[in-house]
């Protein structure tokens, strides 16, 4: 079994990961700052990665601010790259998005495009996982997009999936052997309105939502398909119906 470290493995996918893998008997990490490991400072990497044959990375920037973002991204991985190549780390797994190689104008995306690009010249082997948004979002989607009761968002298709099929996804991949670039999704295609809808609407939130496909999404404005995987995509199971009933919003 393989010693695989989870940077960003006390968040939302990262703790996932962690426990699927110690499950199947591989030594999991969680590596982040609450750890005392810093990918941005570099702080506790080396002793985290020492003896490690796999890395994961699943951290993400705690600002969403346009050069914050970017910053945190490369920097980070500049930062992991290096830790791994000196602990002689075998293979790298990155979380990333499904439509960064897609014209966009959203800069989160443009930020993971520059992690992307670090990764793949960087000679490691590698496994980048392209995932759809996760339910877990349908909350802050609607807040971003919200002006008083209203919450606006362009019918362009989504193909959300659950948190904890992403954290299958990543496990999975940790434990095999790098296979370059994969997409993954979940079975169903909405609009970026309709999904919103349907989730507030069974949470009893009384904003309402109207389509307009001139409204930005994350502050920029997205083709109909820029979110949808590609035909190769592995498709996971969870519905939409299936997952609100057992994740009610956090207040």
């Amino acid at each position: 079994m393989s010693k695989i470290v989870v940077v960003g493995g006390t968040g939302l996918i990262g703790s996932k990961v962690v426990a699927k893998l110690s499950e199947h008997g591989h030594e999991a990490v969680a590596a982040a700052p609450n750890t005392g490991v810093n990918t941005l400072t570099g702080e506790g990497l080396a002793e985290a990665l020492r003896g490690a044959d796999v890395v994961v990375d699943v951290s993400n920037s705690p600002s969403f601010a346009p050069d914050d973002v970017m910053e945190f991204f490369t920097t980070s991985t500049i930062n992991l790259l290096r830790a791994e190549g000196d602990a002689g780390v075998r293979h790298h797994v990155a979380l990333t998005i499904v439509g960064t190689n897609r014209p966009h104008g959203i800069p989160y995306f443009a930020a993971k495009v520059a992690q992307e690009k670090l990764i793949r010249e960087s000679g490691m082997p590698y496994s980048l996982i392209h995932a759809t948004q996760f339910f877990e979002f349908l909350g802050s989607i609607a807040d971003v997009s919200t002006d008083g009761d209203t919450v606006t968002l362009p019918g362009a298709l989504i193909q959300p999936m659950a948190g904890e099929d992403v954290a299958t996804a990543v496990a999975r991949h940790a434990a095999s052997d790098p296979v370059g670039d994969v997409e993954i999704a979940g079975p169903e295609a909405f609009g970026l309105d309709e999904f919103i809808r349907r989730g507030l609407t069974f949470r009893g939130d009384p904003r309402t939502v109207v389509r307009d496909d001139t409204a930005p999404y994350y502050g920029a404005q997205i083709e109909e398909r820029t979110l949808i995987p590609l035909d190769d995509a592995e498709i996971f199971t969870t519905t939409l119906d299936e997952w609100l009933p057992l994740n009610p919003p956090r207040r």
